[in-house]
This record gives C-alpha cells, sequence and structure tokens, in this order.
C-alpha cells in the first residue's frame, strides 16, 4: 500500500472523507497537510468536521507518518477541513463538491460561474444562468469552490 492509500484507511475508519493531502511551505516551516470531509450531511449541506475528530485522526496518522514520512527532513502534520473556498483538481474532488458554487477557468479561456449539479465519468454537469450544461474534465485550466458572501 501506498502512503495515500494508507493515510485514506485511516481517514475512513473515522468516518471522514479524505479530500487532498499536500505540502506547504510556510516561511522556513514545512506543513504536510490533510483535508478530510465529513461523510455526514445535514439540511443538504456537509457537516462540519469537529476539532476532536481532527485531534483524533492526527494521533492516528502519527505514528504511520514516523514510520513513512510524506518528506525527508522536519515537518509538522496538519489535519482540517479544506474549507468553504478551496481548489478542485481532480474529479474526485469534484464529486464531492456536488450542491456547492463553483468557478471555472476553461481552456478556451472563457470563465463560468456555476452550481455544481452532477458528476457522470469525465463529466461535470452544472447550472449556470438557470440553464444546465456540461464541460468535460480535460477542458478545465482551473476549478474552485467559492462561496457568495
Amino acid at each position: 500500500m501506498g502512503l495515500e492509500k494508507d493515510i485514506n484507511a485511516l481517514v475512513n475508519s473515522v468516518d471522514l472523507e479524505l479530500f487532498d493531502t499536500s505540502l506547504v511551505s510556510e516561511g522556513d516551516e514545512t506543513i504536510y497537510r490533510v483535508s478530510v470531509f465529513s461523510r455526514e450531511f445535514k439540511d443538504g449541506k456537509r457537516k462540519s468536521v469537529s476539532l476532536d475528530l481532527c485531534v483524533e485522526l492526527t494521533h492516528l496518522l502519527s505514528p504511520l507518518l514516523d514510520v513513512s514520512p510524506p518528506v525527508s527532513g522536519d515537518y509538522r502534520l496538519e489535519v482540517g477541513s479544506p474549507g468553504i473556498e478551496r481548489k478542485l483538481t481532480n474529479l474526485s474532488q469534484f464529486k464531492m463538491s456536488i450542491g456547492e458554487k463553483i468557478s471555472l477557468l476553461l481552456k478556451d479561456k472563457s470563465k463560468v460561474k456555476a452550481l455544481l449539479i452532477k458528476v457522470e465519468e469525465s463529466k461535470i454537469f452544472f447550472e449556470a444562468d438557470g440553464e444546465e450544461d456540461s464541460v468535460d474534465f480535460r477542458d478545465i485550466l482551473k476549478a474552485k469552490t467559492y462561496f457568495e458572501w
């Protein structure tokens, strides 16, 4: 099993869903971020991930990362929610974001702001200006969720 699969198994063991892992540098510090979602929904929206669950997952992940570190050298492990506004870089992340508002930059340089309706194979279906439309995942340069304040 690879590190990502092992992390995913631990995330699933506490009934969460792995959104992403990333390695970032902030100042002179290296941070390994594990972003997770709740599997539960309330009133049609995904429930938030509690701090207690993030701490529990941190305690589960730490021994794994001690044996199989994600990077050589010192780093800090950070476990949390990916947040309301986040980049979408793969089909799995799109599937986890169904029902949310998305902003797309397409290869033809056009921009779309819409409600993500569904994902089927490599097609992203959305509703913009009361019309349903779709785009192939390969035609998207950048994508993110957004929140209207």
